[in-house]
């Protein structure tokens, strides 16, 4: 498994033991729905070292929502707590999350349709943009208005959330040849777009990948297991004799993948994967 950088590891477990005494002092407002949903669909846009006060970003929704980057970047690590593939893989974080936090947590989690895109309007109104501004969307060819704008727009809105989602939790990097350039990287499902209406947005049915071994993905040229090791086909090994397939896919085969800081690849999309989708 890879491992966190000392930087990781601080700006994940420093947190807990400042906030551990940190009652809520007197004129401190509650939390809101709608504040969680921001900081959340922040969380999913961040890389894991950055969930801290002082990243740009984060300073950006404080002061959209008139909190402290501090108190914003407590609520990301409250969120990564809650984080299932962080737990599965022994990182532990704040201690003291509210039901509140839990509660949007969990609904978010189990509604990655609807709840990212309520993120991205609910940012939108704050920054007095349009969802096709905010997203930086080509709206050349998006109708003006009327129900087909509507979804044309939501589905875009969320195609852009979920490769912001993927590509921070890989660091901008390939999970199969370790490539540091975004422009040449997608944002590729485990689980195709057509078969799971429920998981085509969550970041845990996501790989970060550059665009060929994307496409072999897609035919079944190769897979992951659930072990996150690459898996080269045997109609691939039939042309072992060529240089170029030995240097793009043969080198890789039985290699781990680079994984994610957060949002690890969920096994039961791998297994799918291998079973329904790989040309053994």
């Amino acid at each position: 498994m890879q491992a966190f950088s000392y930087s990781e590891r601080k700006d994940f477990q420093f947190y807990p033991y400042r906030k551990k005494f940190n009652f809520m002092k007197k004129g401190q407002r509650l939390w809101t729905r709608d504040e969680l949903i921001l900081a959340i669909n922040l969380y999913c846009k961040l890389p894991f070292g950055r969930l801290h006060k002082a990243n740009p970003q984060v300073v950006t929704l404080a002061n959209l929502i008139g909190r402290t980057p501090s108190s914003i970047a407590y609520k990301l690590v409250n969120f990564a707590s809650l984080d299932p593939s962080l737990k599965a893989r022994g990182i532990k974080g704040a201690s003291n999350t509210s039901k509140l936090d839990k509660k949007i947590w969990d609904e978010y989690y189990e509604n990655w349709e609807d709840l990212p895109f309520e993120g991205e309007k609910l940012r939108a109104k704050l920054e007095n943009k349009s969802l096709e501004e905010l997203n930086y969307l080509n709206q050349k060819f998006i109708p003006k208005e009327g129900k087909i704008q509507e979804r044309i727009v939501k589905t875009r809105v969320n195609q852009a959330f979920f490769r912001s989602a993927i590509l921070a939790s890989y660091n901008n990097t390939c999970c199969i040849t370790g490539m540091k350039r975004p422009e040449l990287l997608i944002a590729g499902h485990i689980k195709g777009w057509s078969i799971d209406k429920k998981n085509r947005l969550n970041p845990r049915n996501g790989i970060a990948i550059n665009a060929l071994h994307d496409k072999a993905f897609e035919c079944g040229l190769i897979t992951i297991t659930p072990d996150y090791r690459i898996k080269i086909s045997k109609q691939i090994f039939k042309d072992r004799d060529q240089n170029i397939i030995k240097e793009y896919f043969l080198k890789y085969d039985n290699k781990e993948i680079i994984l994610p800081s957060k949002f690890l690849p969920d096994r039961n999309f791998l297994i799918h994967h291998n079973n329904e989708c790989f040309q053994q």
